[in-house]
């Protein structure tokens, strides 16, 4: 049986994580999530791997922005607390933690 360094077993034992991805470009807007390694050429992949599949729909913001192009991503937690509430003017929203 062949040896193998710890650096390589760790190499392939990077957890994958779930992370939301949102674009805006041209006017236009779109959200998915990607299954990916947490690092920047892994998330790179992912998500030019998802654009190519054509999958994703894209909507139109409306309006022209000056805003630059834009791509957001946060790490999306499948969280077993139960979510923090305010009531606003009425209205019951979430709130941060």
């Amino acid at each position: 049986m062949a040896e193998h360094s710890s650096a390589t077993f760790s190499k392939y034992s990077e957890k994958m994580k779930k992370f939301l991805v949102k674009i805006w470009a041209y006017d236009h807007y779109t959200s998915f999530e990607v299954e990916t390694e947490d690092n920047a050429k892994s998330m790179e992949k992912s998500i030019l791997d998802k654009i190519g599949e054509k999958s994703i729909k894209w909507e139109s913001t409306g309006m022209f922005s000056n805003n630059p192009n834009r791509i957001t991503y946060e790490e999306v937690i499948d969280g077993t607390r139960p979510v923090q509430t305010k009531t606003v003017l009425g209205v019951e929203v979430a709130v941060g933690v």
